[in-house]
C-alpha cells in the first residue's frame, strides 16, 4: 500500500516494533533457563523443564525450569542466609540498591517492553507505555520508604523470608509491586513467577545481579502450580500470592496456624457505573480502557457496565461504534489495540463463558475485524440485557468480554454493584460530584475510581475486601503489609494453663445462701438465655463457685451475628459520636471499679490491688480508644496525575473476638474498644474460665448509649465458638486469642468467605504494654483501608 492510500483511506499500517535483543537474549540462555538463587542460574534439581508458549503465535519460546522441592528448599536457605545482612544494611543501603533497581529499569526499558510483549501476548504500547514505566515508579518510591524506614516505621521490624507467587496478566508489574516493597522493609525473596509468563522475572534478577544486588536478596524460582505449592509450605515467614480465588483458599488453608504472614490479592467482577449526567462518550473511552486493556486479563476490570436506563440504548450504539474501531492484531504492532490471550486454555474458558450467556438470554455484539489466523485472539466482545444472576454476571470471565444492565435509582445501582462476591475495584461516572462521592463509600470494594478507570500508583494503596482478598499492595499501608510490630517480635508461648479446679462442695447446716447468680449472654441489646439452656459453674482458684455463666452454641452465634448486622448504622454514625459512647462507657466502668475489682479477684485468685490495677488499666483503655476514634484517620495521596486519591479507613463489619484467659476484663476491652471505635460490630467471646467480668460489663453496656447489636457477648468452650464464628459468612473479620488450636481453627476454617483474621498462635501478650496491646498496632486490623481516585481537571 502507497503512502497515498494511506492518507486516502486513514486506515492503520502495520508499526512493528523490532524483537532483535529481546530475541537474541533468549538465544544467549538457549532459550533455556534454571531457576536463579543466591545471585546466578542454577539448574533444576530434577532437571525437568517447561515449555512455554508465545500466545501470538502458538510457538514454542523457550524451556523454564521446573521447581521441584529440593530448589525450593535451596531458594528460601539463600533468602534466609541474606536476610539479616540485608536488614543490618540499613535504610539508605537498600534505597541505595532500589534505586539502582529503578534506574535499571529504565536503562532496560526497550527491553523489558518487547520481552513481556512476546511472552504475555499484551501490545506494546502497554508494555512500553504502562508496565515498564510503572514497574520503575514503584522502585523509585520504596527506594523512599527504605530511606525513611527508621523514622516513619521505627516500631516496626522485618518479617524475614517472604515467599511471592504472581501471576501471568502482568508478570513485570506485579514482581515489582511485590518486590520493592518487600525489599525496602528489610526482607529477602523467593519469588515464583507464572508458568506462563517467567521470563520477564528471569531477565529482571539477571540484571539486578549485574546491577549489584546482593546474592541471595532475590531468588526466583519457577514452575508450574505445583511449585507454588511447594514454596507455601516451604519455611517462609510470608506468603504473598496474586491469583485466582480458588488458589487463595488453598493457600490460607496450607499456612493456617503455621505463624506465617499472609496476603491475597484475588479475583474480581467490578462494576463500572454510569449516571445519566456522565459524560457518555467519556464513559465509552473509559469502558474500552476498562474491560479491553490487557485482553481484558485485569482482576481489577470494569467487566460489569451497570447504565442508567435514561442513556442505556444510547450508550448502547455509541459503545458498539466504538468497538467496530478497536483493532486486534500482532503484539508488538504499536497500531494495535489488542493482542493475544495469554494460552490456549484460557482461550477456551473464555469462549466457554459467552456461550454461556448466550445460551442464558444474553445479547452478542462482537467486533466484525480480522484477527490473525493463528495464536490466542479473541475479539472484543458486549453481552447486553444480562440478567444479575446469570452465570457470565457472577463468574470472573477474565478475558475482553463486557456484560451489561441497567438500574434505575441510585440505590439500585449501589444493590447491582455489590450483588457479588468480590470486592476489588469500581468506577462509577457521574458529571455531579456530589453524587460520584455518595455513592463511592457505599461500594464494597477496595478501590472506586470517579469518572476514570485502571489508574494505578506505587503511593497509592491496592486491594480488595470480601472474596478479593486481604492486605493492600502500594503506599504506607503496603509497606506495613511487609513489617510486623517490634512489640511482638519476642512474645512467648503462652504457658500451659493449670487444670480446672474441682468444685468445693456447698456448706452445710441452715446459713442463708447467698443468692444465685447466673450470667446471660447479652445479644442485641438484651441479656438472653442460651439456646441450649445450659450453664457452666465459674469457680474461684480454689474451687468456690462463684456463678454460673451460659454455655452458648451455634445458634446463640447466629442470632448475635444476625443482631450485629443489623446494626449497621454504627459503621455510619460520626467518630465524635462513637468517641463520646466510649467516654461514656470509661466513665461507668470507673464508677463500679470496686465491684469489678472484686471480681477478678475472685476469679482470677490475684490481690486486690493487682485486680484493681486491671480495672485502672481498662477504664484508661477505654478512654485511648475515645480518643482514637475520631483520629484514627485517613490520608490524602497526590499520584502522579491531575488528581488526588483518598485512603479512607472503613469498618470492617461484624467482627468476631475470642478473648484469652489472662487479664480477662483488660484484654476483653482491649480487643473490642478498637474495633467499636472505627465502626465495627462485634460478637464477644469472653475468657473461658473467668467470664464474669465481660458479663458484668454488658450492664455498662446497657448504661452507655451503646445501640442494641454493637457489641454481643457469648460466653461458652471458646474452641467451639471460634469454629462457628470462622466457618459463618456473615463474619468479615475474626480476632482468636488465647490458644495456638484456637489460632489454627479460625485460619483455617474462615477460607468460606476469606475473611480477615488477627490471631496470637498461643503467644502470650503482655496487655499491660500500651507498646504491644493499644493504640495502631490493633486498630491498623479494625480498618480496610478504600483507595477513591479523583481526577480533576479538563
Amino acid at each position: 500500500m502507497s503512502v497515498a492510500n494511506y492518507f486516502e483511506t486513514m486506515e492503520y499500517g502495520p508499526a512493528p516494533e523490532a524483537d532483535g535483543e529481546a530475541r537474541a537474549w533468549l538465544a544467549r540462555h538457549g532459550a533455556t533457563f534454571g531457576h536463579f538463587i543466591a545471585g546466578k542460574f542454577t539448574a533444576p534439581h530434577a532437571g525437568k523443564h517447561l515449555t512455554t508458549i508465545e500466545p501470538a503465535t502458538g510457538k514454542a519460546l523457550a524451556r523454564i525450569a521446573q521447581g521441584a522441592a529440593a530448589d525450593v528448599d535451596a531458594a528460601v536457605h539463600a533468602a534466609r542466609t541474606a536476610q539479616v545482612a540485608w536488614a543490618k544494611l540499613g535504610g539508605h543501603g537498600r534505597a541505595r540498591h532500589l534505586y539502582t533497581l529503578a534506574r535499571m529499569l529504565q536503562r532496560h526499558a526497550r527491553l523489558f517492553a518487547v520481552l513481556e510483549a512476546i511472552d504475555n501476548g499484551k501490545p506494546i504500547r502497554e508494555t512500553r507505555d504502562l508496565d515498564v514505566p510503572l514497574a520503575a515508579r514503584h522502585f523509585y518510591y520504596h527506594a523512599g520508604w527504605a530511606q525513611l524506614q527508621e523514622r516513619e516505621f521505627a516500631d516496626q521490624v522485618p518479617i524475614g523470608v517472604i515467599g511471592q507467587i504472581i501471576p501471568w496478566n502482568f508478570p513485570l508489574l506485579m514482581l515489582a509491586w511485590k518486590i520493592a516493597p518487600a525489599l525496602a522493609a528489610g526482607n529477602t525473596v523467593v519469588l515464583k513467577p507464572a508458568e506462563f509468563t517467567s521470563l520477564t522475572a528471569l531477565l529482571f534478577a539477571e540484571l539486578s545481579a549485574e546491577a549489584g544486588l546482593p546474592p541471595g536478596v532475590l531468588n526466583v524460582v519457577t514452575g508450574d502450580g505445583a511449585t507454588g505449592a511447594l514454596l507455601v509450605a516451604s519455611p517462609v515467614d510470608k506468603v504473598a500470592f496474586t491469583g485466582s480465588t480458588e488458589v487463595g483458599r488453598l493457600i490460607r488453608q496450607t499456612t493456617a496456624g503455621t505463624g506465617k504472614s499472609l496476603t491475597l490479592e484475588l479475583g474480581g467482577k467490578s462494576p463500572f457505573i454510569v449516571f445519566d449526567d456522565a459524560d457518555i462518550d467519556g464513559a465509552v473511552e473509559g469502558v474500552v480502557d476498562a474491560i479491553w486493556f490487557n485482553q481484558g486479563q485485569v482482576c481489577c476490570a470494569g467487566s460489569r457496565l451497570l447504565l442508567q436506563e435514561g442513556i442505556a440504548e444510547t450508550f448502547r450504539r455509541r459503545l458498539i461504534r466504538r468497538m467496530s474501531t478497536l483493532r486486534v492484531g500482532m503484539p508488538l504492532d504499536k497500531a494495535i489495540d489488542m493482542g493475544a490471550v495469554v494460552a490456549p486454555v484460557q482461550l477456551e474458558r473464555i469462549k466457554t463463558l459467552v456461550e454461556t450467556g448466550v445460551k442464558e438470554g444474553a445479547e452478542k455484539y462482537q467486533t466484525p475485524g480480522a484477527m490473525p489466523a493463528e495464536g490466542c485472539f479473541y475479539p472484543p466482545t458486549l453481552l447486553w440485557n444480562v440478567h444479575p444472576s446469570s452465570t457470565v454476571a457472577t463468574e470472573e470471565i477474565f478475558g475482553p468480554v463486557l456484560v451489561a444492565m441497567t438500574f434505575r435509582t441510585p440505590d439500585e445501582a449501589v444493590m447491582l454493584a455489590n450483588n457479588t462476591r468480590y470486592g476489588l475495584a469500581a468506577s462509577v461516572w457521574s458529571e455531579t460530584i456530589g453524587l460520584a462521592l455518595d455513592i463511592a463509600p457505599k461500594l464494597l470494594a477496595g478501590v472506586v475510581w470517579i469518572n476514570a478507570t485502571n489508574l494505578f500508583d506505587a503511593s497509592v494503596g491496592f486491594g480488595g475486601y470480601r472474596e478479593s482478598g486481604f492486605g493492600r499492595e502500594g503506599g504506607r499501608e503496603g509497606m506495613v503489609e511487609y513489617l510486623k510490630p517490634k512489640a511482638w517480635s519476642g512474645r512467648k508461648a503462652r504457658p500451659k494453663a493449670s487444670p480446672l479446679p474441682i468444685a468445693s462442695g456447698a456448706s452445710a447446716g441452715f446459713d442463708v445462701p447467698p443468692i444465685d447468680r447466673t450470667a446471660k449472654l447479652f445479644v442485641g441489646g438484651k441479656q438472653v438465655r442460651p439456646d441450649g439452656n445450659y450453664s457452666r459453674a465459674v469457680l474461684s482458684p480454689k474451687g468456690r463457685r462463684l456463678g454460673e455463666a451460659g454455655e452458648g452454641n451455634r445458634k446463640d452465634i447466629r442470632n448475635a451475628v444476625a443482631a450485629a448486622r443489623s446494626a449497621e448504622s454504627w459503621a455510619r454514625a460520626t467518630a465524635h459520636n462513637r468517641a463520646q459512647i466510649l467516654y461514656y462507657l470509661a466513665e461507668n466502668l470507673s464508677a463500679r471499679g470496686d465491684e469489678f475489682a472484686r471480681c477478678i479477684a475472685d476469679m482470677t485468685g490475684i490481690t486486690a490491688a493487682k485486680a484493681r490495677t486491671e480495672v485502672d488499666a481498662s477504664i484508661e483503655r477505654l478512654f485511648s480508644y475515645g480518643a482514637w476514634a475520631d483520629k484514627f484517620e485517613g490520608s490524602i495521596h497526590a499520584p502522579p496525575l491531575r488528581g488526588v486519591a483518598l485512603a479512607m479507613h472503613e469498618p470492617i463489619g461484624v467482627v468476631g473476638v475470642a478473648c484469652p484467659d489472662e487479664a480477662p476484663l483488660l484484654a476483653f476491652i482491649s480487643l473490642v474498644a478498637p474495633l467499636v471505635a472505627m465502626g465495627n460490630r462485634v460478637v464477644a467471646v469472653p475468657s473461658e474460665r473467668h467470664p464474669l467480668a465481660a458479663t458484668d460489663f454488658y450492664q455498662v453496656l446497657e448504661t452507655s448509649d451503646v445501640p442494641a447489636g454493637v457489641v454481643n457477648i457469648v460466653t461458652g468452650d471458646r474452641g467451639e465458638l471460634v469454629k462457628v464464628l470462622a466457618e459463618h459468612d456473615d463474619v468479615d473479620a475474626l480476632w482468636a486469642f488465647g490458644s495456638q488450636d484456637a489460632s489454627a481453627a479460625a485460619e483455617r476454617l474462615s477460607i468460606g468467605n476469606l475473611k480477615r483474621t488477627l490471631v496470637d498462635h498461643g503467644l502470650a501478650l503482655d496487655w499491660y504494654d500500651k507498646a504491644a496491646s493499644e493504640g495502631p498496632i490493633l486498630l491498623r486490623h479494625a480498618v480496610q483501608v478504600k483507595n477513591i481516585w479523583i481526577p480533576y481537571g479538563d
